[in-house]
């Protein structure tokens, strides 16, 4: 490279340095009020939100971003760049043109919106009443509508909704979404259906055992030594904390996870802890040598997701872990001293239809996504309003779960998420669990002996092998690009459908 271009090159990096190191005091802003903040402070942390973001759009959408870009991608020395350069100019450019073409003032309401939706959800979730917030929800959906309107025409998607999901699934049709989820919904169907068929039900009275809140702390942090994440030692990097909705939030140095304690369901918080700690490792295992460049970040939240359920499910559902992990568990909690792994396993993977998504089994977990999306793909097309929108949700848990919403907390209100303004983010869930079925192939291909390892309480195998083929390669390519590097296969649910069939073969004798 020339000296002209070498320097530009290095501005245009600092330059986005600025723009996530601002991004990570954003999400510290986030966890703390999801976990420390109090009530009285939310107005107080809207505006401060409001301010992040204004600063943030300004950092992002600053000229001179635009006239380095010009500078290098005009260069001659362009196309004798590398592959990570050419990376980090495209994805400095896509957020380039995107953030332009979002008006600071949208921007700016689209943040204290979130904040003030978030905080109205959570009343009308605790008094079971959807219509406390429907007015600030409509508000926010039509700030959405909005972006997604502005951002189709810059990213060039075929539909609004299309934009935001390439915010969460960069280069996913939504099309393509619907082909594989159809595909997925007819392979979970029948298996749904021998599951139960069959005469014996697993019994999950261990399950409602009660245990003390601080054994089910000590389990949490076993949960994360076991796998890696390290969130007590002089030198973690993580930490374990409380709140409403688990959630990740951070990265490379500084990664924190949220769980939730019920003393008469010790599980709920086992698998959030297990799930949240497969984010954690994600963003922890990220190249340093990319720290706070553009490819330094995660693929996609689809690819996240296939982190989180490949440790929550895949690990944390098999026989293989407990084996090695119950034992632990016993000499930690008095209250499951007693526990047998056989009836334990059985339990933990009992299927079930349900209403509430992130308490659901791995095998109807899908569906409650498949729900969301088509929801939201109606919001975000008009063929429906947020008025229609608790009806239509119960209507289509009756035809798809066969199960009946009492109220509108265990319905439309169950999530945080669209009152967050995260309009796209749901189809990422199932295409992670679809892509950690693809992943398990790749991987027992590789290392066939990686459930063996697994039962002696050795997760080397499968962290070296997920670090150096999913987390090290960063933002390096789009995520239908990663997935097929990583497994030799386009995106396909029959992997996942593969897992699911034989393992539940197994444990109910079908």
């Amino acid at each position: 490279m020339t000296s002209n271009v070498e320097s530009a090159y290095k501005e245009l990096l600092s330059k986005f340095k600025d723009i996530m190191v601002l991004s990570t005091a954003q999400g510290i802003i986030h966890w703390d009020m999801e976990t420390m903040m109090p009530p009285k402070a939310v107005e107080q942390r809207s505006q401060q939100l409001a301010l992040l973001s204004r600063l943030h759009h300004k950092l992002a959408t600053d000229p001179d971003i635009g006239k380095l870009l010009k500078t290098i991608q005009t260069s001659l020395d362009y196309e004798s760049m590398g592959q990570v350069e050419k990376r980090n100019l495209y994805l400095i450019n896509k957020s380039y043109q995107e953030q332009t073409a979002l008006p600071e003032r949208l921007v700016s309401e689209l943040s204290m919106q979130e904040a003030i939706t978030v905080n109205l959800w959570k009343k009308a979730k605790a008094k079971k009443d959807f219509n406390l917030y429907k007015a600030d929800l409509k508000k926010l959906l039509d700030l959405s509508k909005q972006a997604a309107e502005i951002l189709m025409k810059v990213k060039e998607t075929k539909t609004p909704y299309e934009a935001l999901i390439d915010n969460f699934e960069p280069k996913m049709p939504a099309q393509t979404i619907t082909e594989t989820f159809n595909q997925l919904l007819a392979g979970l169907k029948p298996l749904i259906a021998k599951i139960e068929s069959c005469q014996t039900k697993p019994s999950t009275d261990i399950l409602n055992c009660p245990v003390p809140v601080e054994e089910q702390r000590k389990i949490a942090q076993l949960i994360t030594q076991m796998l890696g994440y390290d969130t007590v030692s002089a030198a973690a990097c993580g930490r374990i904390d409380e709140t409403e909705h688990p959630f990740t939030s951070g990265c490379y140095d500084d990664v924190r996870i949220t769980t939730h304690y019920h003393p008469d369901n010790f599980s709920s918080s086992i698998f959030s802890v297990l799930h949240e700690t497969g984010h954690a490792i994600y963003e922890k295992n990220l190249n340093q040598e990319w720290k706070y460049q553009p490819v330094g970040s995660t693929c996609s939240f689809g690819i996240h997701e296939s982190q989180s359920r490949f440790y929550e499910n895949i690990i944390g559902r098999s026989q293989e872990f407990w084996a090695s992990f119950l034992p632990k568990i016993r000499q930690t909690s008095s209250a499951l001293s007693n526990v047998e792994l056989e009836p334990f396993v059985q339990a933990i993977n009992r299927v079930e239809r349900s209403k509430i998504r992130i308490e659901a089994d791995e095998v109807t977990y899908s569906i409650h996504i498949i729900i969301r999306f088509e929801l939201e793909r109606d919001l975000f097309a008009d063929k429906l309003n947020i008025d229609e929108l608790p009806q239509a949700w119960n209507q289509k848990y009756a035809d798809y779960l066969d199960v009946k919403i009492q109220n509108d907390s265990e319905g439309v209100m169950q999530d945080t998420h669209w009152a967050s303004g995260l309009y796209g983010y749901f189809p990422s869930y199932a295409l992670g669990n679809i892509y950690s079925g693809q992943i398990r192939t790749a991987l027992t291909k590789t290392a066939p002996n990686w459930l063996n390892q697994l039962s002696e309480g050795n997760l080397q195998t499968v962290n070296e092998w997920l670090k150096d083929n999913i987390h090290s390669k960063g933002d390096l390519y789009d995520p239908q690009e990663l997935i097929k590097l990583a497994t030799g296969q386009e995106l396909d649910s029959q992997p996942f459908l593969q897992y699911l069939n034989e393992k539940y073969a197994r444990l109910y004798g079908f």
